[in-house]
């Protein structure tokens, strides 16, 4: 009891202290002293005047006034995991000796690099500056801001009443919105974008230290960027437990890249003009032993962070060529097989004369292997290692095909510079075009730009019958998509494709009768 007692008169002297001596209270002392003046005379005006100081003694003013979280006052711009950890642990105390609330808030970035590439380290330093002052002038005179890395701030809020969900995701959203405004720098506008992980005390058990709050706001923030950018996430139970187990995942995930359950499942691609098999995409599956099928959107971004997306890419390549050679055997006519390879794999110096050993190998030809690369990996990449490898790979006759085009940058130069055999038109442009008249256009409008240009064009994430007739109509070469066929084994593709060919080839007989 005596122990309760004492935690509610520090909250109550805590709260007397910020609103009576905090900076909000010296607006209102002239007009104090003036009424008490007004209305009592020189008594009033005397016994305030004496009176405010004795006031300030009662609820602390001079004694132990809580500090700022990091000492000397002044926070450094910079700090390190280990100076934010202990910061995260003082703000932690400060709270619960005055029975209040607190929070961590991690922000990330977005942008930087891009700048770094386009304008240099200057400009990026003096952006990162903004940024630390944008985010200090948004937050109140104890919070604390400070920059953690290259792209990361940590927030630490100061010992508050009200820091639960809703209040943290207002204040959450603002931060956002402030940092996100744009910026001149150098004579130029620059723009970012920033994702926001949260964790407030509430939310922690009794025994939590200021590391677990930093961790939990943490993996609040690798939720958010992983649906960014400009995501915001609150850290919960269940985001705990998914990332657990995502971590059991990451150490599993190389383990089973070197023993084959990481293998290419391959999608049908079809002719608009003659409803037969153009080619197939190889898409990598995880068959876990006791999971089942792993989704690709877990072990991708695992195998990404752990730097194995070009040992991915080499299997890929291998069971995708070994597919093609046996389609080949069993009498199939699979003209191509498309793989992606990923900009680890595209800044290999290497890498056009691996595949064309690997191609030589299986006794394939180079028009066989489609290449297919992200739209964005050619905006970014004008100049270098990648543009030299995917330009060699086009001169080698691999066919290029440029993956969700519509979502990037990529100029009409980048396009004849890389040498682009096909556009890969991203499912966004697809979805409704059969009820969406706007939608109709826009598909149209890229279709005919192609079509000027001399590229070929595929479709992507076709899930109707009305989808793929209309692509045909507005003269779309290639299309892929659920619609048409999900993504299986090889073993599975040929006996699909069998039977496909014996459909296309029943209509025909069905055309010719009718005639």
């Amino acid at each position: 009891m005596r122990t309760d007692i004492k935690a509610r008169l520090a909250t109550l002297r805590h709260i007397l202290r910020r609103g009576l001596f905090g900076p909000q209270a010296l607006a209102f002392l002239p007009a104090l002293a003036l009424g008490a003046f007004w209305i009592g005379g020189e008594a009033l005006l005397i016994f305030v005047a004496l009176g405010l100081p004795v006031v300030f003694v009662l609820v602390g003013g001079f004694g132990d006034t809580p500090a700022r979280l990091d000492v000397p006052q002044r926070v450094a711009d910079v700090v390190n995991l280990t100076h934010a950890l202990a910061m995260a642990d003082r703000a932690l105390v400060r709270a619960r000796e005055a029975s209040l609330h607190t929070a961590c808030l991690l922000i990330e970035i977005d942008g930087l690099d891009d700048i770094a590439r386009r304008a240099g380290a200057a400009t990026v330093d003096a952006m990162r500056e903004l940024t630390l002052s944008r985010l200090r002038n948004m937050l109140r005179r104890d919070d604390v801001a400070a920059r953690l890395g290259d792209n990361r701030y940590v927030v630490l809020m100061s010992p508050s009443l009200r820091l639960d969900l809703e209040a943290l995701l207002q204040l959450s959203s603002r931060l956002q919105s402030g940092l996100e405004e744009p910026a001149s720098v150098d004579d130029s506008t620059r723009y970012l974008s920033a994702s926001i992980g949260f964790c407030g005390s509430q939310r922690l058990a009794d025994g939590a230290t200021g590391r677990d709050m930093f961790d939990a706001a943490q993996v609040a923030l690798d939720e958010a960027a992983a649906n960014g950018p400009s995501a915001i996430r609150a850290w919960t139970e269940t985001m705990r437990k998914a990332h657990a187990a995502q971590k059991t995942l990451a150490a599993e995930v190389k383990a089973a890249l070197q023993n084959g359950q990481i293998q290419p499942w391959f999608q049908p691609q079809l002719c608009t003009s003659t409803g037969t098999v153009s080619g197939v995409e190889a898409l990598a599956r995880w068959l876990h032993p006791e999971r089942g099928i792993v989704p690709p959107a877990q072990f991708l971004r695992t195998l990404d962070e752990a730097g194995e997306m070009a040992s991915l890419g080499q299997v890929i390549l291998r069971h995708s060529l070994t597919a093609l050679r046996s389609w080949d055997q069993a009498g199939l006519d699979i003209p191509r097989v498309a793989v992606n390879f990923s900009d680890a794999e595209l800044r290999d110096p290497k890498l056009v004369e691996r595949v064309e050993w690997e191609l030589d190998r299986f006794g394939l030809t180079p028009p066989r292997l489609g290449i297919e690369v992200l739209e964005t990996v050619i905006a970014d990449a004008p100049e270098g290692v990648v543009a030299r490898n995917i330009t060699a790979l086009a001169e080698l006759g691999c066919h290029i095909d440029l993956d969700d085009f519509g979502t990037g940058n990529a100029s009409i130069a980048a396009l004849r510079r890389f040498r682009v055999h096909r556009l890969k038109i991203d499912r966004s442009f697809v979805t409704r075009i059969d009820r969406d008249e706007e939608q109709r256009r826009m598909l149209a409008a890229v279709l005919g730009m192609a079509d000027r240009l001399g590229l070929e064009t595929l479709a992507e994430g076709v899930e109707s019958v009305g989808e793929h007739a209309l692509l045909a109509q507005l003269g779309c070469d290639h299309v892929q998509g659920f619609g048409i066929a999900r993504p299986m084994p090889g073993e599975q593709l040929a006996d699909w494709a069998r039977a496909h060919d014996d459909r296309i080839a029943g209509a025909r007989q069905l055309g010719r009768g009718t005639m």
